[in-house]
C-alpha cells in the first residue's frame, strides 16, 4: 500500500527566490500544518552551494529541522562544491542520494521537484 503521508521535496535550483517563495514555504507548512506526516527536503546540485553561502536560507533550514522536517543533501554534489562540512554543521544529513532517490521513484512515493 502506498504511503500517502510521506512527501519528499527535491530542491535543485540555485534561485534564492524559488527557495524562499516556494520550496521553503511549502516544505515547512507541509509539516507545521500536518498536510504530510513525514516531510523530507533533499538538497541537490546548485542548491547545496546556495545554501552554504546564504545565512538567511540557513536560518530557514534550521527552522525546518527544528519543526521536524528531515533535511538531507547529496554528498556527491556537496563534495563537488566543497560544502559538505558546512551543510553538516547546519544539521543536514549529507549522504549519497542516488540510491535513495531511485527508491523513492521506484516506490511511487510522493516527490516534488524545484
Amino acid at each position: 500500500m502506498e504511503d500517502k503521508s510521506k512527501l519528499s521535496v527535491l530542491w535543485t535550483s540555485a534561485d534564492r527566490e524559488v527557495a524562499l517563495k516556494m520550496v521553503f514555504m511549502y516544505t515547512l507548512n507541509s509539516k507545521l500544518r500536518n498536510w504530510w506526516e513525514e516531510v523530507t527536503l533533499i538538497v541537490w546540485g546548485p542548491s547545496a552551494r546556495l545554501l552554504s553561502e546564504d545565512v538567511d536560507l540557513q536560518e530557514h533550514v534550521e527552522k525546518m529541522i527544528s519543526s521536524g522536517v528531515v533535511v538531507k543533501a547529496c554528498k556527491a554534489c556537496a563534495d563537488g562544491y566543497g560544502v559538505s562540512e558546512k551543510l553538516e554543521l547546519l544539521g543536514i544529513d549529507v549522504l549519497y542520494m542516488g540510491e535513495p532517490l531511485t527508491e523513492i521513484l521506484k516506490e511511487d512515493e510522493k516527490l516534488i521537484t524545484f
